[in-house]
């Protein structure tokens, strides 16, 4: 199991105890995960924050 697919799980199983009720917690929870997963990619190397944030500032 990658850093990526444990975050998720993570994410999810958190994301679920927080949930019990209701839609808008629903979407809290898918994006519990979509965080989640991103910590693992980053985790994971797949990800460079440094790279990530000179594209978003302009910069390449």
């Amino acid at each position: 199991m990658t850093s990526a697919r444990f975050c998720v799980a993570v994410g999810l199983a958190l994301g679920t105890v927080w949930a019990f009720g209701g839609f808008w917690r629903v979407l809290l929870v898918a994006v519990v995960a979509a965080v989640a997963f991103g910590v693992g990619r980053v985790l994971d190397g797949r990800v460079d924050l440094q790279d990530l944030a000179g594209r978003i500032q302009g910069r390449r």
